[in-house]
């Protein structure tokens, strides 16, 4: 068994775990979707919809390999071009039904080029519709403590990271909160995939302490069709970064794998209007400052 397949095997079942997790959360069963292609390799999609907490989640897992690396690799790796490779990771997004709970996204991989390179990459992000500082703080904090187990200055640099990659470009703001992002991490020593491999496993584990607290916040709080209609255009915004900038998503359907999985960090219902502006002084307005980089974790 390679390191793709031990990542793999261990993948598979973290998304066992946050399916019974999340769907123990919203009362409803995930629903699996397995999948395979021809000389590729496959996986498992794991969606739940039409919750009672959550509108759209999915969780999936893949396992693939290709006799080149795809040129969204290549160009940023030159020595890669040409060579076999495998690559597997888990990706979860959660998009909530309540227009205060934020939606969440997580995903962490690890590719391998043969006779090459190898490396991890990933992160957590937090996307809200309406803001809250103590959520951003706790959920900064909580990617630090994992981040300080392992190397204290992973999260500044990883955070910095991620402000810049979910940025929305001809918005001119962040996607959310950001939270931490990173890729092409690796180790040359003779122990350095183990100790890679257990940042990633850790990071794995604080997708729930991260993330359930706000959503046991928020979840029962009362809102209205203002609100929901903030919602869905805030959504707009997540489709427009998806589909215009999200390196993943790219990579996944130049590789041809399964659209559906790829395409599931989509939500299921999102709108768009032409130059709509929040109201001076109300909470939609008071948004725009939670989607600028800040130094969350500092904060108490």
């Amino acid at each position: 068994m390679d390191h793709a397949e031990q990542v793999a095997e261990v993948l598979f079942a973290e998304q066992q775990r946050l399916v019974d997790e999340f769907g123990e959360v919203d009362g409803s069963q995930f629903r699996p979707h397995p999948w395979e292609r021809a000389g590729l390799g496959g996986g498992r999609a794991c969606i739940l919809e039409d919750g009672e907490v959550f509108e759209r989640s999915g969780i999936n897992v893949s396992l693939v390999r290709g006799s080149r690396v795809p040129p969204t690799i290549a160009g940023s790796r030159p020595h890669t071009a040409g060579l076999p490779y495998a690559a597997t990771g888990i990706s979860l997004v959660l998009h909530p039904r309540n227009p205060y709970v934020p939606a969440f996204h997580a995903n962490f991989r690890y590719f391998e080029v043969t006779g090459a390179d190898w490396w991890f990459g990933g992160g957590c992000d937090l996307t809200p519709a309406y803001g809250f500082d103590d959520d951003a703080i706790g959920f900064h904090q909580a990617l630090k403590s994992w981040c300080d187990r392992h190397d204290a200055a992973w999260y500044p640099a990883w955070k910095a990271t991620c402000d810049e990659y979910f940025t929305i470009g001809h918005r001119g703001e962040m996607r959310g909160i950001g939270g931490v992002f990173f890729d092409y991490l690796s180790d040359p020593a003779p122990e350095g995939f183990d100790r890679c491999w257990r940042a990633i496993t850790d990071g794995v584990a604080t997708i729930l302490p991260a993330y359930l607290p706000i959503l046991q916040r928020r979840r029962t709080m009362p809102y209205g069709e203002r609100q929901r209609a903030w919602q869905l255009f805030r959504r707009g915004r997540y489709v427009e970064f998806n589909l215009v900038y999200d390196r993943g998503t790219r990579f996944g359907l130049e590789t041809r794998g399964n659209s559906e999985a790829i395409l599931m960090s989509l939500p299921p219902l999102a709108r768009w209007g032409f130059d709509i502006q929040p109201e001076p002084g109300s909470p939609e307005m008071d948004l725009a400052r939670f989607l600028q980089p800040h130094d969350w974790a500092s904060r108490r």
